[in-house]
């Protein structure tokens, strides 16, 4: 029998879903397709409403080889595990005579951990454990969760906390799940046959397609430790996000509360002096802390020096004098152990990190209102981690609606570790190709981008009684429907305070006043309500259709200049002769606004303005860096012609919702 050719398998998955075939998600399925033969690795520009999950699951499904997809956001795992690939498989299965098999794997601290439901949690005060059930009042929101937990213990297949809905506090969450440091191991576990985590990783060992996270990714590159199973080819979905999230993981934290609670675990299975050790450190610690400024430590202080070395001495101590002791009388002694072990390596490890100093590094102090000070440090970059730890040994294929920034894939490319596209020397680079499919909604038709060049220039912190002006006047032109997007949770709020009071017949819903997916729903409800929010929302809200016709940014969205990671970054290529600004400050930005941009159009029938509230996008010499980065809409800068647009895009909104 002859193979099936690429056409003919995706059209018969693409009628599965219900979909339409598009030009870009065939030339996308040939590229990936192309990259997972030859061993290559591939950057690909997919544009809203390519259908790009099906133009990389079907050439992956039809090579046989295991795939491993990681994505960024728990909506797109669901969708492939729930819906896409069920389909893909159905419908493929005739034609590849082969039914292949896909799992979810996510972190150990996703899934119900049966030891903790049923044990209780090591207490940290007295010996043995404390049944968080009956500690917390079942009239409490944390007693209602945790009965909710206990009920759906009995129910779920998975034991995957997404599965349960509605969801939880993550501090209710806490009281049953376990990290993979916390965790005793399927061997010394009495509920380790029936474990959830493990169920999950022995289900992926079996798939042929596993759908995970970026951050579980990042875990298996960084600690050495395979998490994932044996695969030959890697695809990124949202790869914008990927540095971010593996940064994220790769970043560590000491702060005086997680200092003391390691105190607390470890005091009762260890010998006095070992125990009075970590006490003294952590009250040293404390003290400097109480003190700290928040901002970047381009040295390490002398008496910071010498309290982490205490920690990390003090740390070492009882780590070892936990493995050498043993008391029967703590009830439930390994797990009690494992959590005590858990929180003293973690204090031990970054105390280490920052103690041994590395010029990768960067350290710095921060405050929060509520949790007080906490010292951190994270890699200068992950470029080089991700080009040694992600592109050797399987194909990788990228992808994101914005990978290409001011016209090519360089800036995305050299953030991932790759050389410029074509670069031959050196045989050891990853060889690699950009490609960008394109959309299938027609933008110039579609979207205006419009930018208020007439503003004053925005100051930091500076008063925009003048930007707040103009977007009243946006809003009442378009009739509501607005997505506002800010730099800041400062600027959201008083921009919704202020709206509120002026225009009260635009209901406006703030971030932060609702969880994010009420306020999407009662968004896209009502077109009269507006959305103002920051950062989750530049990227997070997926309404196509009436409710969304103006989305407005206040300002382009520069890192903060006080940002210790963003401006270390920044130095360290000014100091290599690069231009810091255009490669960080500028990359981080354009990112933003593309995504930002992108939430304007999601159907081919969406039409509407993408208003930029910020003088610069017009006026300054990265303007065009910026804009080359953004959907190709209709551009201008005058005002009257964009409040008549809105008025005619909301008059046809209404005529529509009145038939």
């Amino acid at each position: 029998m002859t193979k099936p050719s690429l056409p003919e398998l995706l059209h018969a998955a693409v009628a599965a879903v219900g979909g339409t075939e598009r030009p870009g998600q065939v030339t996308m399925a040939e590229a990936v397709a192309e990259a997972i033969d030859d061993g290559s690795h591939l950057l690909v520009q997919a544009g809203t409403g390519t259908g790009k999950s099906l133009g990389y699951l079907v050439p992956a499904l039809a090579h046989g080889e295991r795939v491993v997809v990681a994505t960024a956001t728990l909506a797109l795992q669901r969708q492939l595990v729930e819906r896409d690939l069920p389909r893909t498989v159905d419908a493929l299965h005739p034609q590849l005579r082969r039914r292949p098999e896909f799992a979810m794997l996510k972190g150990r601290s996703n899934y119900l951990c049966l030891h903790r439901l049923h044990e209780g949690v090591p207490q940290e005060e007295e010996e043995g454990l404390f049944d968080q059930f009956e500690a917390a009042a079942p009239t409490s929101k944390l007693g209602q969760d945790l009965l909710r937990l206990r009920e759906w213990s009995d129910e779920t297949e998975n034991g995957d906390r997404d599965g349960l809905t509605p969801g939880v506090s993550d501090r209710a969450w806490a009281q049953v799940s376990v990290s993979s440091r916390e965790c005793l191991g399927a061997t010394k576990c009495a509920y380790g046959a029936e474990c959830f985590a493990e169920m999950a990783r022995e289900r992926a060992k079996l798939a042929d397609v596993v759908v995970t996270n970026h951050a579980l990714l990042a875990i298996d590159a960084i600690e050495g430790a395979p998490v994932l199973p044996q695969h030959e080819v890697l695809i990124v979905d949202e790869a914008h996000e990927l540095v971010s999230r593996v940064t994220g993981v790769a970043t560590g934290e000491l702060t005086p509360g997680q200092v003391n609670r390691a105190v607390r675990r470890a005091a009762r299975l260890v010998n006095e002096k070992a125990a009075d050790q970590l006490q003294t450190a952590a009250e040293g610690f404390e003290r400097l802390m109480e003190l700290a400024l928040p901002g970047r430590l381009e040295e390490i202080p002398e008496d910071l020096g010498y309290a982490l070395m205490a920690l990390r001495d003090a740390a070492r101590t009882v780590i070892s004098a936990i493995g050498a002791t043993r008391d029967k009388s703590v009830q439930d002694e390994d797990s009690v152990r494992k959590q005590a072990l858990a929180s003293v390596e973690s204090v031990h490890d970054v105390a280490e990190r920052i103690t041994n100093g590395s010029e990768w590094d960067v350290v710095w102090y921060e405050r929060h209102d509520r949790f007080g000070a906490s010292l951190r440090v994270a890699p200068m970059s992950v470029s080089g981690l991700l080009r040694e730890k992600l592109f050797a040994d399987r194909s990788v294929v990228l992808t994101s609606a914005t990978l290409k920034l001011g016209g090519d894939f360089n800036g995305v490319g050299a953030s991932l570790g790759l050389s410029p596209e074509g670069t031959t020397e050196g045989d050891d680079l990853p060889q690699w190709k950009g490609v960008d499919v394109g959309s299938p909604f027609d933008y110039p038709k579609q979207g205006i981008l419009y930018v208020a060049k007439h503003l004053s220039r925005p100051a930091r912190d500076g008063d925009r009684a003048d930007m707040l002006d103009e977007l009243t006047e946006l809003i009442q032109a378009a009739g509501g429907r607005t997505l506002g997007l800010f730099s800041s949770m400062r600027a959201a709020q008083l921009a919704a305070e202020e709206l509120r009071s002026r225009i009260p017949e635009f209901p406006i819903l703030l971030q932060g006043e609702e969880t994010l997916g009420e306020l999407i729903k009662n968004f896209a409800a009502d077109p009269k309500t507006c959305l103002f929010g920051t950062l989750s929302l530049w990227q997070g809200v997926d309404v196509p259709g009436p409710s969304c016709q103006l989305v407005v940014m206040d300002k382009i969205p520069f890192p903060r200049p006080d940002d210790p990671l963003m401006s270390a970054r920044q130095k360290a290529v000014e100091d290599a002769g690069g231009n810091g600004f255009m490669a960080v400050a500028a990359t981080h930005a354009a990112l933003l606004m593309a995504q930002g941009a992108g939430r304007l159009v999601r159907a081919s029938g969406d039409r509407g303005v993408v208003a930029v509230l910020d003088q610069r996008l017009a006026t300054a010499r990265y303007g065009s860096y910026l804009k080359a980065s953004l959907p190709d809409f209709w551009y201008t800068t005058d005002r009257n012609q964009v409040r008549k647009s809105l008025a005619t895009i909301d008059a046809a909104a209404k005529a529509a919702e009145a038939e």
